[in-house]
């Protein structure tokens, strides 16, 4: 058992306590930055005089081989550590005799596990938003080419008004647009350097905590040593950013499986993100979809997990939060794969548009444009609102759509009713007399377009 304590113990620890304690078969993951972060504190040490220029020479070359090995597999990850940092550490000692042993001066693995977990969660943050990004730029694409793609806008999952693919597309690129934001906002609060906070209460060790922070990317040190070693409400940030984003993708993929489902046959899901029946030849299953809304609730998990663990801990830190670390590589790795596989598959997908359209018209989404027409010839809106209904119920007995019926039958129910109504009541009237900002118009799209470029091109 290589372990970073025991002077005070007389007897080995039981095995089972051991490897119930260890954390070495998942805090590996931390490897590089537990061996970034010791480099900049030997630095550190050497310019403050605790180590000497040949000592810190000496542990640099040890730090950089052990990377350099672990990402050649020529060291391998063994269970008689105990943690990341004591492999790290143990090598290290292994590597350069007693001057390795001088490496955790002025150190505690509690504030080394901190920094390690701020400095990957930092990392993760910028893998997600790029991932996001390339989301963005597919979504942007599928709008520009369906501007005048007409589709039912729905309320209630019932037909309310036509809308276009563009406009119903934009709605998500909103939403991820909101997610990137939420995320650098947790990156800029996490990014403070809790190295030099010790077990809780600082060291009598002369350090520079401003000279790590700014060698590691930090704005600046933590201001209270207690809260660094303690402080897991990045985690608890990321873990509802993450939570957030697959609540959307979850929604857009309900949506897009809704939309694949024989009784809509508005979008075509390439092959390449299917899956068949291993009874049913016929079947060709939106799985890709159906698993990223099912792990979802595998992240909202992770996130309640990390709630549940640290509501009760006292000042300062806590075995407890040795729990911080599994589900939560396990959301980040989860998010990561949905961001990428759900955008291969919105990028393929082929759009039934015809579908679309004359779902629309069968839906009675024109139906309000219809009592608008009414209210535009004196007709008070209340009123126009019950002719209205009275024409709907007219075309569901007659099993049409409004832009199927005479204009007889228009007058019969409201002799205000002219040749006009058609064009009125259009499926491309409807949306493009809409453009105001933020509606479905072509010109407000195009308007809503450039913006959205100019968001990607300054926010890449």
């Amino acid at each position: 058992m290589a372990q970073l304590w025991g002077g005070r113990f007389t007897k080995e620890t039981d095995q089972l306590v051991y490897n119930f304690n260890a954390s070495l078969g998942f805090d590996q993951k931390l490897y590089k930055q537990d061996i970034t972060g010791s480099m900049a504190h030997a630095s550190m040490l050497a310019k403050q005089g605790i180590l000497t220029d040949e000592e810190k020479e000496e542990i640099l070359d040890g730090l950089k081989g052990i990377l350099k090995d672990i990402e050649e597999g020529k060291l391998l990850f063994s269970p008689e550590y105990e943690d990341i940092h004591s492999f790290v550490e143990a090598n290290l000692i292994d590597r350069k005799g007693d001057v390795g042993k001088k490496l955790h001066t002025g150190r505690s693995r509690n504030d080394q596990v901190a920094l390690d977990m701020k400095m990957y969660v930092r990392d993760e943050i910028k893998e997600m938003d790029l991932l996001l990004k390339e989301l963005l730029e597919s979504l942007l694409k599928i709008m520009e080419e369906n501007l005048h793609t007409y589709m039912p806008g729905f309320t209630h999952l019932q037909k309310a008004q036509p809308v276009t693919l563009a406009h119903h597309f934009g709605a998500y690129f909103e939403m991820f647009k909101r997610d990137r934001s939420r995320l650098a906002d947790t990156g800029k609060r996490l990014n403070l350097c809790p190295l030099g906070s010790g077990a809780l209460a600082g060291t009598t060790y002369p350090l520079d905590r401003e000279y790590t922070a700014k060698a590691l990317g930090f704005d600046g040190p933590t201001l209270n040593s207690m809260d660094s070693v303690s402080d897991r409400d990045y985690l608890i940030e990321v873990l509802s950013d993450m939570s957030l984003i697959m609540m959307h993708l979850s929604r857009f993929c309900e949506e897009i499986i809704l939309w694949n489902s024989n009784e809509y046959q508005f979008v075509e899901i390439d092959d390449g993100y299917s899956t068949g029946s291993s009874i049913m030849p016929q079947k060709k299953n939106p799985d890709i979809a159906e698993l990223v809304r099912g792990k979802t609730g595998r992240v909202y998990g992770a996130l309640m997990s990390i709630l549940t663990t640290m509501k009760g801990i006292p000042l300062a830190y806590n075995k407890d939060m040795q729990e911080d670390k599994e589900f939560t590589f396990d959301a980040i790795d989860t998010v990561k794969g949905c961001i990428a596989l759900f955008n291969g598959m919105v990028s393929t997908m082929e759009f039934k548009k015809e579908n679309m359209e004359r779902s629309a018209k069968n839906g009675f989404t024109n139906a309000t444009d219809a009592a608008d027409y009414l209210v535009n010839h004196g007709v008070p809106f209340r009123d126009a609102h019950g002719i209205v209904g009275q024409l709907v119920l007219h075309c569901i007995e007659k099993n049409i759509s409004l832009d199927e019926m005479s204009l007889e039958e228009y007058k019969a129910i409201s002799p205000v009713f002219e040749e006009d109504i058609y064009e009125a009541i259009s499926m491309k009237n409807c949306v493009e007399k809409r453009n105001t900002i933020g509606a479905p118009g072509t010109e407000a799209m195009k308007q809503v377009i450039e913006l959205h470029k100019k968001y990607l091109k300054e926010n890449s």
